[in-house]
């Protein structure tokens, strides 16, 4: 004990005497331990803290403090009582002490022992005793953290001092300037306010001591490392003023000086603060000073240029609105929302009468902000507006004109989520339901596009609101659609129609089923009857009509592309579907049959037509049964019957090009990757069996042989075969819960057709199928069996230098080794590795380079979340983490004609990666892709500079070192005879205008000139680019050119 005691003092002489700061850690880590207590170190501390020296008295009362801040969980109520009273009677010590005192009464306030009435007396003795102002930034702080935590621990006693709490914190924080310590004022002042603390007659003096700081005008120094920002303190002071109404007589003319100001920031601050106190204020805060409010947003949304301004005059004329409406009436006072209302209608309305002129939109604008704030202001506006509206519109005649009322019209009547009326209650549309009607249908029949792309979404609009088309209104609706999709050839118009359709639909289905699908279908399948016509025609007609008759073919083909658009778009319900889906159908059975010319690209349009509506099949069960039960059924047996009939009868039908197979993929994949468990299991089982087994029971229309082997390698491009695609659409798409059927066989039939086939097409969907397969099955022998045999057979392939079916079994590697990367599968490492060595392979080194590119993005069609694969979180960043050393090593080890391929790998893994970690590890590969650039491979040219682009607008130090290899490559590919590339390669000049001037001047001439020959580019979108760089690099040097 008496060692202990004389270690504490040997401690206590050398932090007080000795200035050895780092005693004090000691002393506490003492303390924690229980070696000493806080009473013998207040005892060891004694002839220093009654020391006649300030200084050492200072010394002293810092070691307890810091001791403290360490050990303040350790003491007890009796101990704390003891010491918050000695703090408080050295706040009366000379002022070197206070600042250490401040922080022991800190920790101490930390303390859930804190005695009844410690709070308050704390605080009354550090108002009377501190000039909070006169002190150090560090000890201003400690303050405001002495009373946030008092705060959160002692409210109820702190209230009880009531106003005297308010004035001692006014006088605290009064003449506060330094951006850390306001942000902790404006929390106390927050919490004052929101938390009820009485204020008193000091209202004033709180709204004054913290509104001084409005609006903010603070711009942090660079790289400040305390991280804080002027949004921060806006609104941190944003919060404190509009917290209660009791500041609206102070704060609301305040906003209306402010609002004068020339500073763009202010304006918005100001008006932001104004949106605000809309949440808080009422409607008798307000009534003095709405004329004040609304000359200054209306002076604001009318001149500024600035859309910050004006969306921040918007909203808050909206929270203006919206308080104003929750205002309750009475019959002795008159309505404030309708009093208010009728100053901004007076000021605007006359405007919405002048469509020609620029302050229609500003005056728009504050009216559908006014009447979207409630549904009593959208009720006062609209009655006042639309009338006025439609009256214009009717009255006008000019498109143009009409166009601009038609899309001021527009605004109201979408309504918005506050201005939307209650269940039961009637929209504030209905009274002009039918004069809307008819200004829309007069629209649409209009020929200028514009006015009947306007008249759309107005249609749409009205259709989403219950009771506001009539069962006529939209029937003659749906007739207007249909007669655009049919005869309205402008892109603009067609696609806004079909967007149009497709809401529609949504909520009128039957009008749509008995109306717009009978007129499509009539024209999609009437190309039988213009191919007979014109085969007829053409061997009657002279060459000129010829011609005529070829435009018009391919006018019938565009209208056909627009009807199948439509036709899905509009195909969102199970009984729309029902109907609109066999005629996509149909028109794959022309095409298949030879009843109709159907071009690929046509044929093509349906399978993506019908790959929209099977995506409805996540949302919708029934559709996904549907499809299921009929659609896919007929798709595999039309896909059958062509493949078989090109086999047998050398025929070629569209559904054997393999366009169209690709195309038929996600429609299949789409409708499989819905299916719920039970249907499911049933396509897998179905799939299955009719490719290993033949079983054609479940297609319709089965006239098939009996013998039909589909996973047998043919040599004809288009047998059977190729129909793998298909198999792979059905079982890969499968949620990872279904078991697949006979797997093991189906996983050597796969390998054996890879390894057979030369069809492209066949294999390479044969493999993309086992290896969507193996990624989903799960780890175990019966998996690490079907691993090590194919890849003893890839193998013995691989190394056959002589074999026929290299390329198959490359194929098949890079798959299963996407496969097993996906799932982190511990095999992958050694695929992955396989691919690097095939870098320097003299046949196979360029596709093994391509192959990267594969690994490491997205498959559109397997190996991907929405077919539910295995695919684990940051696969990509793994990757290049564990192999890019190895693609460095190999490239400085390979013989000089191979690194092209180690370039072209690079720069398919670096373009893959996310941007963020492009820009860490760029830097480092920076040679290797300077290397890239000289690579004659455009496809590499174009991927490297597409990765360097956003590494250069963040320019590393490590840049710098390189600038004159940079230039000369990229100002090299700016005359290069790919479009990609000399874009790309201008961009990354411009990007490198970023870096300080100093460094980059020496090379603005070379710039210019290079540039200058861009000008001439015969393509318009290298002219662009040429403009904007060389405008940047032009500038460089020059009196506020950067």
């Amino acid at each position: 004990m008496a060692a202990d005691n004389s270690l504490l003092l040997g401690l206590v002489e050398e932090f007080v005497s000795g200035q050895v700061d780092s005693k004090a850690t000691e002393t506490a880590s003492g303390v924690k331990t229980g070696q000493f207590t806080i009473l013998q170190l207040v005892e060891a501390l004694g002839l220093s803290l009654t020391s006649s020296q300030p200084h050492t008295r200072g010394r002293g009362v810092q070691l307890l403090s810091q001791v403290l801040q360490e050990c303040y969980s350790c003491l007890s109520e009796r101990e704390v009582e003891v010491l918050i009273a000695f703090y408080e009677n050295r706040l009366k010590d000379h002022y070197v002490i206070t600042p250490h005192v401040l922080q022991g009464l800190k920790a101490l306030t930390k303390c859930s022992v804190l005695p009844p009435g410690s709070a308050v007396s704390i605080l009354r003795s550090i108002f009377q005793d501190v000039h909070v102002q006169s002190l150090m930034l560090a000890e201003r702080s400690c303050v405001y953290n002495i009373l946030i935590s008092l705060m959160e621990s002692r409210e109820e006693e702190l209230k009880g001092l009531g106003a005297d709490f308010t004035f001692g914190f006014v006088q605290s924080v009064d003449g506060e300037r330094d951006p850390r310590n306001l942000l902790l004022a404006f929390q106390v002042a927050r919490n004052i306010i929101h938390r009820g603390y009485d204020l008193g007659k000091f209202v004033e003096e709180l709204f004054e001591v913290t509104s001084c700081y409005f609006p903010i005008d603070f711009s942090p120094p660079p790289n400040d490392p305390h991280g804080i920002t002027q949004e921060d303190l806006i609104l941190s002071l944003r919060n404190v003023l509009t917290g209660t109404s009791r500041f609206a007589e102070f704060l609301l003319p305040l906003i209306i000086e402010k609002l004068d100001s020339d500073v763009q920031s202010a304006k918005v601050d100001s008006l932001l603060t104004l949106a605000a106190c809309g949440l808080t204020y009422s409607h008798k805060e307000l009534a003095e000073f709405l004329p004040g409010l609304w000359s200054s947003i209306r002076r604001e949304v009318f001149q500024t240029a600035s859309e910050r301004v004006e969306s921040a005059g918007l909203s808050a004329l909206g929270a203006l609105t919206s308080s104003l409406s929750r205002s309750v009436l009475s019959s002795d006072s008159e309505d404030s929302l309708q009093v208010f209302l009728n100053l901004v209608l007076k000021d605007c309305q006359h405007h919405l009468c002048e469509p020609d002129l620029k302050l229609v939109w500003p005056s728009t604008k504050l009216l559908q902000a006014a009447a979207g704030a409630s549904y009593r202001a959208s009720l006062i506006v609209s009655a006042t507006v639309i009338p006025a509206l439609l009256e214009q519109y009717n009255n006008r005649t000019q498109c143009a004109q009409r166009r601009t009322l038609l899309e001021v019209l527009q605004g109201f009547v979408q309504p918005t989520p506050l201005s939307r009326p209650a269940d039961g209650v009637e929209s504030v549309l209905v009274a002009f339901q039918q004069s809307l009607c008819s200004v829309v249908f007069s629209a649409l029949a209009e020929s200028s596009a514009g006015l009947q792309v306007t008249a759309t979404r107005v249609l749409t609009a009205l259709g989403q609101q219950p009771c506001l088309l009539a069962q006529a209104d939209v029937e003659k609706a749906v007739d207007h659609l249909t007669r655009l999709i049919l005869e309205e050839e402008d892109t603009q118009v067609s696609s806004a129609v079909v967007e149009c359709s497709g809401s529609l639909a949504h909520l009128h289905p039957k009008a749509f089923i008995s109306r717009m699908i009978p007129r499509l279908k009539e024209e999609i399948l009437s190309g039988e009857t213009q191919c007979t016509r014109a085969h007829t025609h053409h061997t009657h007609c002279s060459l000129t009509d010829n011609l005529g008759l070829l435009s018009s073919t391919e006018s019938n083909a565009a209208v056909r592309l627009r009807c199948v658009t439509a036709v899905a778009s509009v195909s969102s319900q199970l009984s729309v579907v029902q109907e609109s889906t066999p005629v996509l159908l149909q028109v794959l059975a022309s095409a298949h049959t030879g009843s109709c010319s159907f071009s690929v690209e046509e044929v093509s349009a349906v399978c993506i037509s019908l790959q929209r509506i099977a995506a409805h099949a996540r949302d919708t069960e029934e559709i996904g049964r549907f499809f299921h039960s009929n659609i896919i059924p007929r798709l595999l047996g039309l896909a059958l019957q062509a493949a078989l009939q090109s086999r047998d009868s050398g025929h070629s039908s569209p559904l054997t090009d393999e366009a169209v197979l690709s195309a038929l993929v996600p429609v299949i994949s789409t409708a499989c990757a819905a299916l719920q468990s039970e249907s499911a299991s049933r396509m897998a089982a179905q799939a299955v069996s009719l490719f290993l087994d033949g079983d054609v029971s479940f297609l319709p229309e089965n006239a098939f042989p009996s013998q039909i082997q589909l996973l047998q390698s043919q040599a004809e491009c288009r047998g059977p075969s190729q129909l793998v695609c298909l198999l792979m659409a059905c079982v890969c798409s499968l949620p990872r819960s279904v078991d697949v059927p006979e797997i093991d066989r189906l996983l050597v039939q796969l390998e054996d057709l890879i390894c057979t086939c030369s069809h492209l097409f066949c294999y390479t969907f044969a493999a993309k199928c086992f290896a969507g397969l193996v990624n989903k099955r799960p780890a175990g022998e019966a998996l690490d069996a079907v691993l090590e045999r194919v890849l003893k057979r890839i193998n013995v392939e691989l190394e056959n230098g002589s074999s026929s079916q290299r390329t198959q079994a490359f194929t098949l590697l890079l798959w299963v080794a996407k496969a097993l990367l996906l799932r982190y599968h511990p095999l992958s490492t050694a695929l992955t590795d396989k691919l690097f060595a095939l870098l320097s392979d003299p046949e196979l080194g360029s596709q093994a380079a391509d192959g990267f590119c594969v690994l490491m993005s997205d498959s559109p069609d397997v190996l991907n979340r929405s077919c539910h694969a295995d695919v684990r979180i940051m696969y990509r960043q793994r990757f290049f983490a564990e192999n890019s050393s190895k693609l460095v090593e190999g490239f400085n080890s390979a013989e000089q004609e191979k690194k092209s391929c180690y370039l072209k790998a690079l720069s398919h893994i670096v373009n893959n990666l996310p941007r963020e970690v492009q820009l860490t590890e760029l830097p480092a590969l920076l040679p290797l892709l300077l290397e890239a650039l000289s690579c004659p491979d455009r496809e590499v040219q174009f991927s490297t500079l597409s990765c360097m682009q956003p590494v250069l607008l963040e320019p590393p130090e490590a840049l710098r070192n390189q600038l004159e290899a940079l230039f000369s490559r990229m100002l090299a590919l700016t005359t290069s005879p790919d479009m990609k590339v000399r874009i790309a390669s201008i961009r990354c000049v411009h990007a490198l205008s970023r870096l300080p001037e100093h460094v980059i001047l020496p090379f603005r001439a070379r710039v210019l000139k290079a540039l200058a020959v861009c000008l001439d580019d015969r393509k318009r979108l290298v002219r662009n680019e040429a403009v904007a760089a060389r405008g940047q690099w032009f500038l460089l040097g020059s009196p506020g050119g950067k």
